[in-house]
């Protein structure tokens, strides 16, 4: 009996090992060997007013690091107070970072609101907001009761490598879309329009945006049980 119990722990250690060695590839490891090269010819490039190259320099960056990279867990606030961590979701995430002091288009909430209602059963919908539990609060009123609305304050999660690392690597707004296994399958940054623009073209310009984060949740997500995006008819 001890014979046997032996053995299956030490094939169960053996599977555990060679996950950890399958998925050693995490998404803070990766990027951390990139992001002082990349930040320093990101700020060179903005302070030349060349914003093709600081484009170009984002794009190969998610490209050629960060996309299949495992996003590493990480254990966050609910705004009921109750903690949740990026394990807990079973479905393609599609995970927005942000702060209240960025002021979305005024169509930005509407066109999320609008996908999260269509396809909340299939994928799960996370914004994570870098700011206190108050100013999140005034910030979220008006989204999806299906957005898992989640924040960091820093003053309390200042030993949290991950999330600082998500923050000050890419900036925000930024989505990330996520697999069911974690693996990052892209990363986009936030539609920017001027801030006077019409309702229309805010609404237009960010629909278009998230389902592209949608179809590639759907298209490239190991789950074969995922329905197809349908193309939205003007």
């Amino acid at each position: 009996m001890g014979t046997k119990l032996l053995t299956l722990f030490i094939l169960f250690s053996f599977t555990l090992q060679a996950q950890d060695m399958a998925r050693e590839d995490y998404f803070s490891q990766k990027i951390g060997k990139h992001i002082k090269k990349f930040t320093q010819e990101s700020q060179r490039a903005y302070a030349d007013n060349n914003l093709e190259r600081a484009e170009f320099l984002f794009d190969s960056l998610i490209n050629n690091v960060v996309n299949g990279s495992y996003l590493d867990n990480f254990k966050v606030k609910k705004l009921s107070g109750k903690k949740s961590e990026l394990n807990d979701f079973k479905k393609p995430v599609f995970l927005i970072t942000y702060a209240s002091w960025c002021v979305p288009g005024v169509g930005e909430i509407p066109a999320l609101n609008d996908l999260v209602a269509e396809h909340h059963d299939e994928i799960d919908f996370v914004v994570l907001f870098w700011d206190s539990k108050d100013k999140v609060k005034k910030a979220t009123k008006e989204y999806h009761k299906k957005i898992n609305v989640m924040y960091v304050d820093e003053k309390e999660n200042t030993n949290n490598h991950v999330v600082k690392t998500m923050k000050h690597s890419l900036g925000f707004p930024t989505s990330f879309y996520i697999d069911s296994n974690k693996r990052i399958l892209d990363v986009q940054r936030g539609v920017l329009h001027a801030y006077n623009e019409s309702y229309d073209t805010s609404f237009n310009m960010n629909y278009d945006s998230f389902l592209n984060g949608v179809a590639t949740l759907k298209s490239l997500s190991p789950n074969t049980n995922l329905n197809p995006v349908a193309t939205k008819i003007p």
